[in-house]
């Protein structure tokens, strides 16, 4: 058996999708590929990267029109702030958004729940009406109490606290606008946090 269908039989169905997929968007990519490098419309969000949301459709997005910055939680972390960062510095970018939603996963779990779980399994957990628990407890590590995981325990306390970590790093200029905004996974809207957008405001 070659090589060539050695992979082809280890490739998942979801693998072989996303292949397809990507074939049909490229046989019409158009004049796609003359789209400058720095953001169009000169903004940037940090979302969450829940797959019910997406930003493109929630925010009016096309392809070179913005930057979007995904990670769990949608959080200012340190590496969030580095694309922040260069995203204004050397792109161009002068206006963000910081947009958490409902029902986010960050809050149904604290670092201490976590570390515990992984320091016993890295097998995916479940949840049930007791809670989190391993479906095995061997081949964990305690690697997870280095990592502050960013959990969330007020929705739109953590907003604030976002856009106040962001306008307080002396890496960025004061006057770049950060707006604060929870998105509603029942209804599709984006409702402010006003002391967030207060805090971010330009100066």
């Amino acid at each position: 058996m070659s090589t060539k269908t050695l992979l082809q039989k280890e490739n998942s169905a979801v693998h072989k999708e996303v292949i397809e997929a990507n074939q049909h968007y490229a046989a019409n990519f158009g004049e796609k590929g003359n789209l400058p490098l720095p953001p169009g419309r000169r903004f940037a969000i940090l979302t969450c990267m829940d797959a019910r949301l997406d930003p493109a459709k929630y925010a009016g997005l096309s392809e070179g029109d913005a930057h979007v910055i995904r990670n769990a939680g949608g959080r200012a972390s340190d590496d969030a702030i580095r694309s922040l960062i260069i995203s204004n510095k050397l792109l161009g970018t002068a206006e963000w958004f910081v947009i958490h939603h409902t029902d986010c996963g960050m809050e149904l779990f604290t670092d201490d729940i976590i570390r515990s779980l992984l320091s016993k399994s890295l097998a995916t957990a479940t949840v049930d009406e007791n809670g989190w628990r391993n479906v095995t407890e061997e081949g964990g590590s305690d690697e997870a109490k280095h990592i502050s995981f960013l959990t969330i325990s007020n929705l739109a306390g953590s907003v604030v606290e976002d856009v106040k970590r962001i306008k307080d790093h002396p890496l960025v200029p004061q006057h770049i606008p950060v707006y604060g905004y929870i998105y509603d996974v029942k209804t599709g809207n984006l409702i402010e946090v006003p002391e967030a957008t207060t805090i971010g405001r330009a100066k």
